[in-house]
């Protein structure tokens, strides 16, 4: 594993309750079911070589951080640091899962400020160069979902302004219409003003982020 230097999404490989050891009547087993259940997906991805495992196991954790009932679990087992550490590797796909968890993690308030104290927001704005377009509409989602008013100054800076006034600009719908809620909710007129002059001029690339090509 390389070292790591919004609405919700769900991926491929959903599994129910009952699937991973819970069921109707059964409610006082699920955490500790869930809990051996989750623990043995991590130690499986952590063992296996195969890229294509890896890939299927991420989407499974991903999908599980859809559920809140699931956080506990999840926290103990440290999987939002496991997502955190996808978003630089060299394989696209362990991106799109990596963000997508966490998009779905920072919906919780104890799971967003565990993202905030890893040092996590430089890693989501990263992921807005991704070509691709899931990646990106996680992590601009994520940077919703860990703007606070201690970390705005991070999450809103020029830099992710000026993307996210290129998106918005963009013809996919999805794209412009998120980047839109993210410049008209979380950034102050002043902000968007002043990233609209530096932009000027810098049609390739915000300062410090390569943009997706449109």
């Amino acid at each position: 594993m390389t070292s790591r230097r919004a609405s919700k999404h769900r991926y491929s490989c959903t599994l129910g309750p009952t699937e991973y050891g819970c069921s109707t009547g059964m409610d006082r087993y699920c955490v500790s079911d869930k809990l051996e259940y989750l623990q043995g997906l991590v130690t499986e991805f952590q063992d296996t070589d195969s890229e294509e495992a890896k890939e299927q196991i991420l989407a499974n954790l991903a999908n599980f951080a859809y559920d809140p009932r699931n956080m506990e679990a999840l926290q103990m087992l440290q999987v939002t640091e496991l997502f955190l550490d996808m978003l630089t590797e060299e394989n696209e796909n362990f991106v799109e899962f990596g963000i997508g968890g966490l998009c779905n993690l920072s919906m919780d308030r104890e799971c967003r400020d565990q993202i905030l104290q890893s040092g996590g927001i430089p890693l989501v704005t990263g992921c807005l160069s991704s070509q691709r377009d899931e990646t990106v509409l996680s992590a601009i989602t994520t940077l919703m979902n860990l703007t606070t008013a201690e970390s705005r100054s991070q999450t809103t800076d020029s830099a992710v302004v000026q993307c996210m006034l290129r998106f918005s600009l963009t013809q996919n719908p999805r794209l412009s219409n998120l980047a839109t809620v993210f410049l008209q909710d979380y950034c102050t007129q002043d902000q968007v003003d002043k990233s609209r002059e530096l932009l000027q001029g810098h049609s390739q690339s915000a300062v410090g982020i390569p943009l997706p090509k449109d």
